[in-house]
C-alpha cells in the first residue's frame, strides 16, 4: 500500500483489520516504507534488489521519519554502488557471535567439554593469556601470525611449556569449530609448539631436603591445600584424581577410585597407609558435594598454581610441581624396596603385555605395605633424627656407659 509519509501519518497509521502487519510504501522515495504491526509497533524498512535476489532491510524504529528516510537514502545509494547492504550486516553479525571468546564458551558447553577434568583450568589459562589478546577477534579472522605473537608474549612471560599448553587448548577449540563450520579452517599448523615432547618431559624428583621443606610448609599451611600436597606424597596420585577425591570413596581405609575418574578408564582401589587415611581423619567435611578437598563450596579444591606458589616461598623451595610429587613418590618406592610392579600398580599405571591381560589379583595387601614402606621412608626423611641409634663404647664397664 502506496502513501505519503509524515510524521503525523506514522503516528496514526494502523494496520489493516485482520493483518498482522502492514506495509505503507513511501510515495516520495521508491522502496521505503513504513511497517504498522497489529499490536501498534512501527518500523521502517528498505526494500531493494541485489544479486538477482529481492531483499527488505530493517531500520531502527526509534529513529523519527526524517533520520529514518535519510538513512534508507544512504542504504539505497550503497544498492546503487552494487552493494547489498543487508548481507553485509549480516555478515557483521555473525563475526560479532563468531569471536573467539564465544566459540570457546560454546566448546566448553559441548558434550566433549564436559567430560574433561581440565575444564575449569584450561578456561582459567584462556581467560588469563588468550582473550585479552584475541578473545573478541571472529575466530575466522584470526590469522598464524596472530598466534605466533601470542605464542612469542607467553614463552617470555611465563614459560614455554606454558605457551605450547595452550596453543593445545586454542588448537582443540579450533578444531572442534571446524568440525562443524563449512568454511573455518584452523590456522594452527604443525611446527608452531615452542618445545618437543622430549623437552617438555620432566625428570625432577624432590631431593630429601626439599621434601622435608615442603612436607613441614604444607602441615603448617592454613586450608586444605597442605593436606592435599602431603596426600599426593604419600600416595603417588594424579593430581586430578585426588582433588576430585569425595568421600563416598572411601570405605574400610581403602580409596577406590571410579573408572570414569581414572585416566586409563580402570576402577582402581588404594589401601591407603595409616599416615594418609590420618591426614584424611584431620579434614572437615563441608559442603553438600562430598569432596575431601575442598574450599567449603560444591566444587573440589583448585587454583593450583596459586597455592603452590605461596607453598614454594614459604618452604624455599621452586621449580617443582604437584606432578613432581606423583615421581617422586614412585623413586622412593623403588628406594624402599618395593617392587617393581607393585609400585606401578600403586600408581595405576597398566601392567603391560600378559601380565595386564590374564592377571586379574588386586594385590591390595601388597600395595598396603608398599604405601606402608613409602610412609615410612618419608617420615624418615621428615625426621632424620629417627636415623640415628645411641652408640655405647665398648671399652667402658656398663656402669659408665652413658
Amino acid at each position: 500500500m502506496r502513501a505519503k509519509l509524515t510524521p503525523a501519518f506514522v503516528q496514526t497509521a494502523r494496520a489493516e483489520d485482520g493483518a498482522e502487519r502492514t506495509v505503507y510504501w513511501d510515495q516520495s522515495l521508491p522502496g521505503f516504507g513504513l511497517v504498522v504491526s497489529a499490536s501498534g509497533h512501527r518500523s521502517f524498512v528498505v526494500q531493494y534488489r541485489a544479486n538477482g535476489r529481492s531483499r527488505r532491510m530493517s531500520i531502527d524504529g526509534v529513529l523519527g521519519l526524517i533520520a529514518a528516510r535519510k538513512q534508507a537514502r544512504v542504504l539505497l545509494g550503497e544498492v546503487a554502488k552494487d552493494h547489498d547492504p543487508l548481507a553485509e550486516r549480516r555478515a557483521r553479525i555473525s563475526l560479532a557471535e563468531d569471536t573467539f571468546e564465544r566459540i570457546a564458551e560454546r566448546y566448553f558447553a559441548s558434550r566433549e567439554a564436559k567430560q574433561l577434568r581440565t575444564a575449569d583450568d584450561r578456561r582459567a589459562v584462556l581467560a588469563r593469556l588468550v582473550y585479552p589478546k584475541l578473545g573478541q577477534m571472529p575466530i575466522s579472522t584470526i590469522r598464524r601470525s596472530d598466534l605466533a605473537r601470542l605464542l612469542d608474549h607467553i614463552a617470555d612471560k611465563n614459560g614455554m611449556v606454558m605457551a605450547d599448553r595452550t596453543l593445545a587448548y586454542i588448537g582443540r577449540i579450533m578444531n572442534w569449530h571446524a568440525s562443524r563450520s563449512d568454511d573455518f579452517r584452523s590456522p594452527i599448523v604443525r611446527g608452531m609448539a615452542r618445545t618437543t615432547n622430549k623437552e617438555r618431559a620432566r625428570d625432577r624428583v624432590l631431593t630429601d631436603d626439599e621434601l622435608r621443606a615442603i612436607w613441614q610448609a604444607a602441615e603448617a599451611a592454613q586450608g586444605p591445600f597442605g593436606s592435599f600436597v602431603r596426600f599426593l606424597l604419600l600416595t603417588g596420585a594424579r593430581r586430578g584424581e585426588a582433588a576430585e577425591m569425595k568421600w563416598d570413596e572411601m570405605k574400610d581405609g581403602v580409596w577406590t577410585l571410579p573408572a570414569s575418574r581414572n585416566k586409563v578408564k580402570l576402577e582402581l582401589a588404594r589401601p591407603l597407609s595409616p599416615g594418609a587415611s590420618a591426614i584424611l581423619a584431620k579434614l572437615p567435611r563441608v559442603g553438600k558435594s562430598g569432596f575431601v578437598f575442598t574450599t567449603g563450596s560444591d566444587r573440589p579444591i583448585g587454583a593450583f598454581a596459586k597455592f603452590r606458589r605461596e607453598l614454594s616461598k614459604t618452604s624455599s623451595t621452586s621449580g617443582w610441581t604437584l606432578h613432581d610429587l606423583r615421581r617422586t613418590a614412585r623413586s622412593l618406592m623403588s628406594r624402599a624396596g618395593v617392587s617393581y610392579d607393585i609400585a606401578e600398580r600403586c600408581l595405576g599405571h597398566v601392567m603391560p603385555g600378559v601380565r595386564g591381560v590374564y592377571d586379574r589379583h588386586k594385590y591390595l595387601e601388597e600395595m598396603r605395605h608398599a604405601y606402608e614402606m613409602l610412609a615410612a621412608l618419608i617420615q624418615r626423611i621428615i625426621d632424620p633424627q629417627q636415623n640415628v641409634v645411641p652408640l655405647h663404647d665398648a671399652r667402658l664397664p656398663a656402669a659408665d656407659r652413658a
